[in-house]
């Protein structure tokens, strides 16, 4: 019988992290906030709340990674602490849209960046073929998404240690380049007076929406800024979303009890400082606010920029329109290393539901390279579906908020681990317990009511998919 073979060491685990969480959210995401907080100080603060809470969830891992070091991660920790059912559904919500979704969402990223250099031939209105009156089609964007996913998915069927070596090249490589994009945007794009722009009155938030086709902006203050910073999360979070990957790997880490805390923490750390340094960058180079009808990228400014494509605005003026180039390749470079350590990670957590009995049995494989074979390939084909259909994103806009209540519930498991389980080995414990935790819990927690009250019609059909998990779960149980 096949067995995982241990091949990721700490500087792949820290390339899984750091890799799996910069996609492509960090080159746009960043317009959005600005338009919904309007200031660079809250700008930031957007991003560094994501970061602490992000840091603060990696670290509370060590200690339930250290006890269950095995695949699965995040699933045999609900699972362990709440029961069957609960595992289940983060399971069947991972599988559904969380993972999938996300690969999907990630493809066509790469699809779309690709397209800036071959805008002839990549786009989304060159249909192949279309399904009547819908949105479920396929055009050469989504045909190029597809078959990266296919390529990336085809390479990790052939072992644990090739899955890794994509990850490590593509990984190195866009940390080092958003570095020098960083650097590059201090020397060569910094605008004295934009910087007294941005930064002269940090903290005076407003708020910018389309109403009847025309954007208002109106100032916002006291709870109506927290209510923003809450929703903003979205963005952020999902841009540093994934950095749990690495648990779902437990049983491919050397010397897991050490090496994933310890990749956890550093990956995240970086990416976190990294994110931050890119928006101060952006704050430099762009005006925060801008004009929708500008005719250049100075007067569109962060707020306005073509497509949301900031990083892209901001490499025009560092570099003229060619360096705008530089930045799609790196954006496809940073979304195709993403997605490889999604397509890796994610097929564990099937397999380690199948081996409960609570998915499909052929899930429960792995071939004679020692990985699951089958459930990487249903995750492909899953995944390439929901690019079809167009709808990944909206799915992902559903199940957001559904992914932080998961995360706010495996920081709390630790309390009733530690009550259920209070002789079992615990070589690393979460820092400043009981606060630290309970803190994440109640700040998580907080986010998801916000976005209940700001986001009903995405965070209540986000719970329904979660709850038809349901009877899918008693036909699962009753089988096995």
């Amino acid at each position: 019988m096949a067995n995982f073979k241990k091949e990721i060491r700490l500087y792949d685990a820290v390339m899984l992290v750091s890799g799996s969480m910069i996609g492509s959210g960090i080159f746009i995401v960043s317009a959005d906030i600005a338009r919904q907080v309007g200031s660079s100080g809250w700008l930031l603060a957007s991003w560094l709340l994501a970061g602490v809470l992000t840091m603060t969830g990696a670290l509370c891992y060590g200690e339930l990674t250290a006890m269950f070091p095995h695949a699965g991660g995040q699933y045999v920790f609900l699972q362990k602490a709440y029961g069957k059912l609960t595992g289940f559904l983060y399971g069947w919500s991972f599988f559904a849209v969380i993972q999938t979704g996300t690969i999907a969402a990630v493809a066509v990223a790469f699809a779309k960046y690709s397209g800036v250099l071959f805008p002839d031939f990549i786009s989304d209105k060159h249909e192949i073929f279309v399904l009547g009156d819908t949105s479920f089609k396929l055009t050469t964007q989504r045909l190029l998404a597809i078959v990266s996913i296919i390529i990336l998915t085809y390479a990790n069927t052939r072992g644990v240690k090739e899955g890794k070596i994509i990850q490590n090249i593509f990984s190195t490589t866009k940390l080092g380049a958003i570095a020098l994009l960083i650097i590059l945007g201090f020397i060569l794009g910094a605008n004295a007076d934009i910087i007294s722009q941005n930064f002269s009155h940090i903290f005076d938030a407003t708020s910018t929406a389309k109403i009847d086709d025309e954007w208002v902006t109106t100032a916002i203050g006291g709870f109506t800024i927290i209510l923003a910073l809450g929703v903003t999360q979205v963005g952020t979070l999902f841009s540093s979303d994934a950095w749990n990957g690495l648990t779902f790997a437990g049983d491919e880490v050397v010397e897991p009890r050490k090496t994933i805390p310890r990749g956890l923490a550093i990956g995240t750390m970086l990416v976190t400082v990294l994110y931050l340094l890119m928006n101060v960058a952006y704050l430099c180079i762009l005006p925060l606010k801008g004009d929708p009808n500008g005719t250049d990228v100075l007067s569109r400014g962060i707020q306005f920029a073509s497509e949301d494509r900031v990083a892209a605005a901001a490499a025009n003026l560092i570099g003229g329109q060619g360096f705008s180039i530089v930045v799609a390749l790196l954006i496809m470079i940073s979304t195709f290393g993403c997605n490889n350590g999604l397509i890796l990670s994610g097929s564990r957590v099937y397999y380690t539901m199948a081996r409960d009995g609570l998915f499909f049995k052929n899930f429960s494989r792995l071939s004679d390279r020692g990985v699951p074979k089958n459930a990487l390939w249903w995750q492909c084909f899953w995944a390439s579906f929901l690019c079809l259909t167009g709808k990944y994103g909206d799915l992902l806009d559903y199940l957001m908020g559904v992914v932080i209540l998961f995360y706010a519930f495996t920081i709390y498991g630790i309390f009733i681990l530690r009550r259920k389980m209070p002789d079992a080995e615990r070589p690393i414990k979460a820092p400043g317990y009981p606060v630290i935790p309970m803190l994440y819990v109640i700040v998580a927690s907080a986010i998801v009511l916000i976005l209940i009250k700001e986001k009903p019609q995405f965070t209540y059909p986000g719970l329904g998919i979660v709850a038809l998990g349901i009877p899918v779960y008693l036909w699962f149980n009753r089988k096995s």
